[in-house]
């Protein structure tokens, strides 16, 4: 028999994932530096967000993340929330992408998670050579 479910209706489930994402956009770390003004070394606390994921929204509610696509996911009554999940992750990582807050060097395994590619698609070398000996062709029957 399979456990019971966290969330009974989809509004708590929606409630739950709005106070992860104010949890997200609001935690606090501690940095440290050396200040030449005053020769010493310095701490502070800072505000910083973290990117919305749906592995840390399941650390974060106490579940597994292959409890939350069995319980939630393939229920219809839970499907639309789901969806919203989803696209709010990915929209998350963009903007933060795109805001700067997540590193450049991080971006294509970032965005790849959400179906991204960083490669461009290119014309095979065939194709283009052939291209060119159309021009080419066509420049030498004019002489």
């Amino acid at each position: 028999m399979p456990r019971p479910r966290k969330f009974k209706s989809a509004k708590e489930l929606e409630e739950k994932w709005a106070e992860y994402k104010e949890y997200c956009n609001n935690r606090t770390t501690i940095t440290h530096g050396f200040s030449s003004k005053n020769s010493e070394f310095v701490s502070a606390e800072l505000k910083r967000c973290v990117t919305y994921t749906i592995e840390g929204f399941c650390v974060y509610i106490g579940i597994s993340r292959s409890t939350f696509y069995d319980s939630y996911a393939d229920n219809d009554k839970f499907s639309d929330i789901v969806t919203r999940i989803r696209e709010e992750c990915e929209a998350d990582a963009r903007e933060k992408f795109e805001l700067g807050i997540i590193p450049t060097q991080l971006a294509g395994l970032w965005m790849s998670k959400y179906g991204y590619s960083t490669k461009q698609e290119n014309q095979s070398d065939d194709k283009i050579l052939e291209q060119l000996d159309k021009v080419l062709g066509g420049i030498k029957s004019e002489f």
